[in-house]
């Protein structure tokens, strides 16, 4: 395939964010969030067991294994906070009462591996898929036909060709962009293609829609590693940002990018263990509600010897705005207000409404250490200027925000404490909120948490700090534009 210019993705994103705003202004009046509850207190221990379940894949496990499962966590550091965040994720699952979307429980015994920009979550992805041996399940709000996107299209072909079951489910506005044929492509070579809510209402009756997307990014590979985060099959990602990032065991090293160079700053996970199998069943049950053809095969078992079980606490959060306020934005609300030492948030898309914003002042003016990473450019300029119509409220209360201008920054990300650590493909804007369905995970723990606390250290390192006394003395026409993004803001 032609490769696109270098102006193509952010006018295809603009159309992707723009074509069924006319279908959702009729419903600006009622699209505001509901009022979440924002004075938390978090259950003690004997009532955090009663109301977060530990599982595996076989499910809930015995309340012995419940009890040492959670002692590893708080025993790698910052044990009360671990146990005061486990309270805070207790009191909100009371709160929900079952009635809400991607409640789940708590995965144990899952290693969780961060990783930075295009390049290396590419590198693994193809790894993981290349070693397949059963099935491949590949889900995107995005997949373009070249680029990175290409060698993994190639890589997917390939497999279907040695009997691995692959299916691919990708959004219908969110991949406007991409031509026909080449999902045709795939389908003639095995692999079983599926659009989410199609554009054409004649293409599969009963699956068409406009307002609500699929904006989860995920592949599943066997019963033995899954990725998701922030990062689409997108050309975009063909090169990275500039920040080097060594993981645990690897040297940490800020750096911008190249002179001249305009790569996409990202994040996402690499996940092994109980909480892949949550993943993969999150898949059937979309490609199930979709009416997709294909039949998907029944999970395999875990590979021999393919990962050593790992000592990661994690929550898988799926939300399905049929069932209501995503459940990412909950938990992290409550994690905020509940926040006793820190919140680090790094974010592509910051429009969440007063409530969260208060959320953070709040934390801030009690003492919290309350920093956001925010982009300096951007793919959307309008969200952009809903985000900074909040900085003078978030600057005056004692937060610090960063901008990246190197890079355009897309990851979605918080730590709380340094021991409640989020990443996925849920931002902190409406259609995140209450019209997408988004994935994320929740990994708990001091160990995680301080690779992403490392991890957003960099980031600032390589931002440029947002000041209160300059951001004050800032033009009329900033201040025009912040007034139109508030404005619109239930709609982004």
């Amino acid at each position: 395939m032609a490769g696109r210019s270098s102006t193509a993705p952010s006018r295809v994103t603009e159309l992707r964010r723009w074509l069924w705003l006319p279908v959702v202004t009729s419903m600006a009046s009622c699209s505001f969030l509901p009022r979440q509850a924002t004075e938390v207190q978090s259950l003690p221990a004997a009532q955090t067991a009663q109301q977060l379940t530990v599982k595996d894949r076989a499910g809930a496990v015995s309340p012995q294994a419940e009890r040492q499962a959670l002692a590893q966590v708080r025993g790698e550091g910052r044990a009360a906070l671990v146990q005061h965040h486990l309270g805070v994720l207790a009191a909100e699952a009371a709160a929900a009462d079952g009635s809400g979307s991607g409640s789940g429980g708590l995965y144990r015994g899952n290693t969780a591996r961060l990783l930075v920009d295009g390049p290396a979550t590419f590198q693994a992805m193809k790894e993981a898929v290349a070693a397949a041996r059963h099935r491949v399940l590949v889900e995107f709000y995005i997949v373009e036909d070249d680029g990175v996107a290409a060698e993994m299209a190639e890589l997917l072909r390939r497999k279907a060709a040695e009997g691995v079951a692959v299916a691919l489910l990708y959004d219908s506005i969110g991949s406007l962009g991409t031509d026909a044929a080449f999902f045709e492509g795939l389908r003639q070579a095995g692999v079983a293609v599926c659009e989410f809510n199609p554009v054409n209402p004649i293409s599969r009756p009963g699956s068409w829609g406009l307002v609500q997307r699929n904006h989860r990014k995920m592949v599943a590979v066997d019963s033995d590693v899954a990725f998701t985060g922030g990062i689409n099959l997108s050309q975009v990602y063909d090169r990275g940002s500039g920040l080097r990032w060594g993981g645990s065991s690897g040297s940490r090293k800020a750096g911008a990018a190249a002179a001249g160079e305009r790569g996409w700053r990202d994040t996402q996970v690499e996940l092994r263990g109980p909480v892949v199998t949550g993943m993969t069943t999150l898949f059937r049950e979309t490609w199930m509600q979709q009416a997709c053809k294909g039949t998907l095969p029944p999970a395999p078992p875990p590979t021999p010897g393919a990962a050593a079980p790992g000592q990661r606490v994690v929550q898988l959060v799926a939300s399905d705005p049929s069932t209501g306020v995503n459940p990412t934005y909950t938990r992290l609300l409550r994690a905020v207000a509940a926040a006793q030492r820190s919140v680090y948030l790094t974010m592509a898309y910051f429009a969440p409404g007063p409530e969260m914003v208060q959320a953070l002042a709040d934390a801030a003016l009690r003492g919290v250490d309350v920093q956001l990473v925010l982009p300096g450019r951007s793919d959307v300029a309008l969200v952009q200027h809903a985000a900074r119509s909040y900085y003078a409220q978030l600057l005056q209360a004692g937060a610090q925000i960063h901008e990246v201008d190197h890079a355009v920054m897309h990851a979605k990300t918080a730590v709380v404490d340094g021991v409640f650590s989020t990443v996925g493909s849920s931002n902190l804007d409406w259609r995140s909120i209450v019209g997408n369905n988004e994935i994320d995970v929740i990994v708990l723990g001091d160990d995680f948490g301080s690779e992403m606390e490392a991890l957003f250290r960099q980031d600032v390192g390589s931002a440029r700090a947002i000041d209160a006394p300059t951001w004050q003395r800032r033009g009329l026409r900033q201040r025009l534009l912040e007034g139109l993004g508030r404005a619109l803001e239930p709609l982004l």
